[in-house]
């Protein structure tokens, strides 16, 4: 479908009228022509589109970066209660993306975005709980709030609810449970869920198995965390780590394989 066949809505009604089948073909073409349409959307008031282009501005994907207009994009939405829009809003208040950081406030909006059910808002506001920022600290509310976005799939809450039980923060320490955590984190794509569930295999025994995960971490971590294992992996008992340590090290990530 061509998204030449439509001009940019300047009423509601125009807008309401374009088909879902416009709004699919701009989501997969350039990102410059579909801010141009989400703009058009969102000063109509449509919280969705507000939503994804305050995303974009946050990004800087097919527009210049704007944190100011990306969090009054948010604060539109959220007053909507569209629940990424909240979660979002959280987000930035958290980090002081175009606002001011306000940990209460963010605390606030995740809440109320993990109240609708919403894994991120969860996940979010289970952090906050986790290190009594913004609210009081409470690990049993964070463990209880990791759970219930681990239980919709979400990657990092998975991984988390591992390090409960690995660390026996709250519960009863269980390695067993808190191996197959981490397994189902790093099949969800978490790359500290990978590297967790690598560190179980390699007390296990099963050194291969491990290297593959080890392997898999690099295509998403963070320099800080490709930083921080390596420094870890250095004091393997295992060779093959070590050697991917010094790799990571020698930001040599075209090699890194064990």
């Amino acid at each position: 479908m061509s998204t030449a066949e439509y001009s940019l809505p300047t009423t509601k009604e125009e807008l309401a009228a374009l088909p879902a089948a416009h709004w699919q073909a701009l989501l997969a073409g350039a990102p410059e022509i579909l801010a141009a349409w989400l703009s058009a959307a969102a000063t109509l008031g449509d919280c969705n589109a507000q939503v994804l282009l305050g995303q974009m501005l946050l990004d800087g994907k097919g527009v210049s970066p704007n944190l100011t207009h990306a969090y009054a994009c948010f604060v539109a939405a959220s007053e909507q209660q569209q629940v990424m829009a909240m979660n979002m809003r959280g987000r930035c208040l958290e980090h002081g993306w175009g606002t001011q950081i306000d940990p209460v406030a963010a605390a606030h909006w995740y809440r109320g975005a993990a109240e609708a059910g919403l894994d991120w808002g969860m996940y979010n506001y289970a952090n906050l709980l986790s290190r009594g920022r913004g609210v009081e600290l409470n690990q049993e509310q964070a463990l209880s709030w990791y759970r219930k976005a681990a239980e919709m799939g979400h990657a990092k809450s998975l991984n988390l609810v591992g390090r409960y039980y690995e660390e026996g923060i709250v519960v009863e320490a269980n390695r067993s449970t808190a191996f197959n955590y981490y397994r189902d984190s790093a099949l969800a794509g978490d790359f500290r869920g990978q590297y967790s569930y690598a560190c179980m295999l390699a007390e296990r025994g099963r050194i291969d198995e491990a290297s593959r995960w080890l392997e898999k971490i690099p295509a998403t971590a963070t320099v800080a965390f490709m930083n921080k294992i390596a420094n870890d992996l250095l004091l393997s008992a295992h060779p093959g780590f070590r050697a991917f340590a010094e790799k990571i090290l020698a930001k040599d990530f075209a090699t890194l394989r064990i």
